[in-house]
Order: structure tokens, then C-alpha cells, then sequence
């Protein structure tokens, strides 16, 4: 840990060289600083700014733009608790309050001896494994109370965070159902040699045929995607993967990161061997930062067999490889175009579209952006045949799904269905009674009854990205929408009005609602908010930021009712209420000490 009156010169030159002294590599450099010295020094600032001869505002400017990087002090352990529904379910809220005890602290500040800092952050991917936290960007599952009052003890003892119990650090798979994908029986390079005995243009053909579809969620033809990035004039092309899932609920691509690399890999390889690229990227989301060096030694062993670098598998002129990238915080990079400036070392703010990344991605050249589940299904469809992976599914959504289940089910963890496959069959599967609710897709998906258990996952029926979120019946489903909607309002990147400010009136009114001031106005005022949102937000977030609220309302209204006053309108602010104090300190309650009705 940096400390003061040290110089980071030293240490600052070998980050700067492993990045090439790229300025395109802002993030990768802000992040290796972070990781070394515990923030990002005003030294280290301006010795990056003189040595990349970029603007200090720059650098400012994307520091403050991730959550994971600080531009001051925040401590020598950084204690972030997870806060998506699920760990809320599962009690982090007296966990967080027991370490604020433990250790004399309230959240969100830094400790006078500059010990500790605590806080909250949103999903960790750990749904499964809940409740979860990060010290120092290294994820802890299944907190107790007991544990908890362990790391209190540790950090108070200043114990360094590799001498703390290994078992802390443990990620299980929780695979309980696993299908082609997950059960894969191929060995690397099979897709690749199967791709080999094709032209470029088959290649392509073939993934068309295949049926795959994006597995992001929205669902657009991968081969589609291939060709059009394939016929793009440019004068190099890129392969990206997006391993940012940062969608609450979501946590497949940790497994498939997990278990099946290689085969992710593999998948981008194809693509770059059938639209021509030399260059491929693993964005790889802050939260698994864990994953970094297994990952490294995968591509590793697959320049050494032969699969990556020059002349892969013998095959002249076929010269391609890989980089991971980090993540560092921030759920918007999960949006291809925002993913790309991240990766282009700047602030991950969407860009307008058209044009689309095919043409004008990374660098502004064609790049083909696939999530891992995608890649991994593409290459997987080249080994086993189209036509075989074609035949799993149904007629719209071909091939296998993983599903990620979390909340009130006996068996929370990773399910690998054919598409096709009720909600109904997910819930006998994972143990789910008295299920009130399924969140599908996560916070932007959409939330279901009873009543429509029997529909199935698919994108001609329920489309969705991966989440399985179960509320049996003792939850309240306003808490669960007001949860989303605090996910969102804190996601949101800024840049564009109507998300900025909407989000924010949104998480106002729901929190006005909660603290029993709200109205029948202000849920009519949620659709004309969705209304501006749907129709003038710069990105997904904000179109999608009303959906919990909405679905939910729909669904289950009486949650929101029985927190509702009977008028029309009510403000949030109760001035009459504020000024109690300055009753009490002057010993008045009179009539004349307060405000009536029509003063207010």
C-alpha cells in the first residue's frame, strides 16, 4: 500500500511499460495503480498524465467514472458489501451493521486511522453463494455472522489478505443441471479444425444455419452479426467478448469462465478466423477479478498447443490472439458500445447508434462483440454439427440455455436446459414452494405470477438473458422493485438527462411510497416517467429503469396499495414534521407552533 512521503515513481514505471505507454490503455493503467498502491496518488496522476501526454482531466475524469477506482485514500482494506436483492434476502443489512459495530464505523466513511473503509456495492455475481462481499476487489462468499466477526478481528489486527483463511475465498460452481454446453465431451481445437475445412464465408453460413442467437438476452443472429462484421471495410478487425455481466441475478459466465475457457476461447478464435481479425479482447468484469490468472494460463496453454498466435493449428497466415481486460465497476460497460470506450481507456458512456460496432467498433473499426455463453455456443455448434445443434431447442431459439437461479429455492446455482423449458420446470428443478414471483432477466427483464408459470424460456416467449430470480410468498414485491430501482438510479452513467434525472425521480418516489407518503399520483406518475424514459434515454438502463415498478404493479398491486395514503397528492418533504426539534427546544406544542393543513 502507497503510503505518504512515498515516492510512486518507482513502482508506477513498470505499469506504464506492461501497457505498452498506450494512452488507450487508460483503464488498464489506472487499474494496475489502484491494485498497487490501494488509490490512485495525485504523484501517480500527473507522472501517467506527463508520461502519456494526456490531459489530467482525462484521467480524472475516467477514475471517477468506475466505482473500483478512488482518486483518494479509502482505506488499506476496502469492505464492500454486496447489495442486490438477493443478499438483502439473505441478510446483509445486519451483517453490514455488525462489521460497522465490530469496527466503530459508519458506511460509506474511512476510519480516522485511515484502517478501513465500509460500504455497499451491486451485484458480485455471487447470487448463488449470498450473502457476499469484495475486500480489496477479492469477493467473499456465504457471510455469517460469525464470519463477519472474524474478518473484523483480521482487519483490526491488520492481517494481510492472503494470510486470511483460504476458505473465505471460495467460489463453488453450483452446477445442477448440466447439458451440451456444461457437459461439453469435445477437446480443444475441435471447433477449430472443423472451422478450418470451411471458407470464410461457410463459416459464416453455418453459424446462420445453426439458429444461435445472441444469449445476451436481446437475442440478434450471431451469423448475421459475423457478416455483416465480415463484409465491413476496415483496416483491421477486432473480436470482442463481453464478460461484464453485471445484470443482478446473472452469474452463468462466472461458471462457463470457470469450467469452460477453453471452449469460450475457441468460440472467439472462430469468429476471427471467419470475418478476418487479428486482435481479440476478454472484457472481463472487475468483480471477477479473481478469475484473471486462470484465464491467463488457459490462453497460455493454447499458444503452446498451437491454438492461438501465428499460424494457428499450421495454417498459413491464420494469426490470431487474445487480451483480457479488467473491469473496474460500473454495470453500463455490460452495453457493447459502452464496453468498447471502456476498453478504448475511457469513460464507459454508450455511444450513439448507428453506426454500429460491426462497422465503427474498437479503435472505429468492424468488431464482432459476443457474450461468453454466445462464443462458447458457437463453437460448440461447429463441433457437433449445425444441423445436431440446431435440432436442440425450439423452432425460433435453437441449442441449450443456462439459466442462473438464486433466491428462495432449496437448489439456487446454474441449470443448462433446452430452450423451450417452462418457468414451472425451473422451479420443480431447483426446489422452489409457494414461489409468489419469478424475475426474469434480471432488473430490466421482466417479473411474473403464478399465473403465467407455465410459459417458456425463449425468444419467442420469454426471452432472457440468464437471471431466475424466486420470491416465495412472505416477500414483499414493492421492496424487491424498490431494490432495482435504487440498482438502477446508482448505475446510471450521467451522461444523458432523462436517465440521470429520471432514474433519481424514480428512486425518490419509491422511497416516498416506502416511507408512507405516497399517493395513487405518484404511481400514475411512474408510466408517464417510463413514457420520457422509453422515448428520450440515450441507452437501455434508462428505457428499461421503470420495468420492475411497472411489472410489478401489474402483478401485484396490493403491495404498493397498503402502503399508499388516500390522497391525491402528498409532498415527500413533511415540514411540520421538521420542525419537531425546534418544538421540543422551546418547550411549545401548541396550535401556534404548528403549521396547518393549508400552510403546508
Amino acid at each position: 500500500m502507497f503510503s505518504c512521503g512515498t515516492s510512486v515513481v518507482p513502482s508506477l514505471e513498470p505499469i506504464l511499460l506492461k501497457h505498452g505507454n498506450d494512452a488507450g490503455q487508460l483503464l488498464q493503467i489506472l487499474t494496475d495503480v489502484q491494485q498497487a498502491f490501494g488509490y490512485i496518488p495525485p504523484e501517480a496522476v500527473n507522472r501517467i498524465a506527463a508520461h502519456l501526454n494526456i490531459p489530467l482531466a482525462r484521467i480524472r475524469g475516467v477514475a471517477s467514472f468506475y466505482s473500483f477506482l478512488k482518486l483518494e485514500p479509502h482505506g488499506e482494506y476496502r469492505l464492500l458489501f454486496s447489495d442486490n436483492i438477493t443478499d438483502r434476502m439473505l441478510g446483509n443489512q445486519s451483517l453490514l451493521d455488525e462489521m460497522c459495530r465490530q469496527l466503530w464505523l459508519q458506511p460509506g466513511k474511512v476510519s480516522e486511522d485511515g484502517l478501513v473503509s465500509i460500504g455497499l456495492t451491486s451485484c458480485t455475481g455471487m447470487c448463488d453463494q449470498g450473502p457476499a462481499m469484495l475486500v480489496n476487489g477479492r469477493v467473499i462468499t456465504r457471510l455469517t455472522p460469525q464470519r463477519v466477526r472474524e474478518i473484523g478481528d483480521l482487519v483490526r489486527r491488520r492481517i494481510p489478505l492472503e494470510d486470511w483463511p483460504a476458505e473465505y475465498f471460495v467460489v463453488e460452481d453450483n452446477i445442477h443441471r448440466a447439458g451440451p454446453l456444461l457437459s461439453n465431451p469435445f477437446t480443444p481445437g475441435d471447433a477449430l479444425r472443423a472451422a478450418l475445412g470451411m471458407g470464410e464465408a461457410e463459416i459464416v453460413d453455418a453459424i446462420k444455419r445453426s439458429g444461435l442467437r445472441g444469449r445476451g438476452g436481446a437475442g440478434f443472429s450471431t451469423g448475421l452479426k459475423w457478416a455483416a462484421c465480415q463484409q465491413a471495410p476496415g483496416s483491421e478487425k477486432y473480436v470482442v467478448c463481453n464478460a461484464d455481466e453485471g445484470e443482478p441475478g446473472t452469474f452463468k459466465d462466472r461458471v462457463l469462465l470457470t469450467r469452460q475457457a477453453n471452449w469460450m476461447f475457441e468460440g472467439m478464435t472462430v469468429c476471427a478466423l471467419a470475418i478476418g481479425a487479428g486482435r481479440g479482447y476478454l472484457y472481463l468484469r472487475g468483480e471477477y477479478r479473481y478469475l484473471l490468472e486462470p484465464l491467463q494460463d488457459v490462453l497460455q496453454q493454447r499458444r503452446e498447443a498451437g491454438l492461438l498466435g501465428r499460424d494457428i493449428l499450421g495454417h498459413a497466415g491464420f494469426d490470431f490472439d487474445i487480451e483480457i481486460h479488467l473491469g473496474a465497476g460500473a454495470y453500463v460497460c455490460g452495453e457493447e458500445s459502452a464496453l468498447i470506450e471502456s476498453l478504448e481507456g475511457k469513460r464507459g458512456i454508450p455511444r450513439n447508434r448507428p453506426p454500429f460496432p460491426v462497422t465503427h467498433g474498437y479503435r472505429q473499426q468492424p468488431t464482432a462483440v459476443n457474450n461468453v455463453e454466445t462464443f462458447c455456443s458457437a463453437a460448440l455448434a461447429l463441433a457437433m454439427g449445425v444441423d445436431n445443434f440446431r435440432a436442440m431447442g425450439t423452432e425460433k431459439s435453437s441449442g441449450s440455455k443456462l439459466i442462473s437461479v438464486s433466491g428462495d429455492c432449496a437448489r439456487p446455482g446454474i441449470y443448462e436446459y433446452p430452450f423451450g423449458v417452462s418457468v414451472q420446470e425451473v422451479l420443480d428443478d431447483c426446489g422452489a414452494v409457494n414461489t409468489l414471483a419469478v424475475q426474469i432477466s434480471g432488473p430490466s427483464g421482466i417479473c411474473i405470477g403464478p399465473n403465467e408459470f407455465n410459459r417458456k424460456l425463449g425468444f419467442e416467449d420469454l426471452p432472457t438473458a440468464g437471471a431466475f430470480m424466486v420470491f416465495d410468498d412472505s416477500r414483499d414485491m414493492f421492496e424487491v422493485a424498490r431494490n432495482f430501482v435504487h440498482f438502477f438510479a446508482h448505475e446510471s452513467c450521467g451522461f444523458c438527462t432523462p436517465c440521470r434525472v429520471g432514474t433519481s425521480m424514480l428512486k425518490q418516489t419509491m422511497d416516498k411510497i416506502a416511507e408512507g407518503h405516497g399517493t395513487r399520483h405518484d404511481l400514475a406518475e411512474v408510466e408517464n416517467l417510463d413514457l420520457v424514459l422509453q422515448t428520450t434515454s440515450h441507452c437501455g438502463l434508462g428505457r428499461t429503469a421503470c420495468n420492475p415498478v411497472l411489472h410489478t404493479l401489474k402483478h401485484f398491486r396490493p403491495a404498493y396499495e397498503s402502503k399508499l395514503k388516500s390522497l391525491d397528492f402528498e409532498p415527500a418533504f413533511d415540514l411540520d414534521g421538521a420542525l419537531a426539534r425546534a418544538r421540543r427546544m422551546t418547550g411549545r406544542d401548541d396550535a401556534g407552533a404548528h403549521l396547518k393543513a393549508e400552510d403546508v
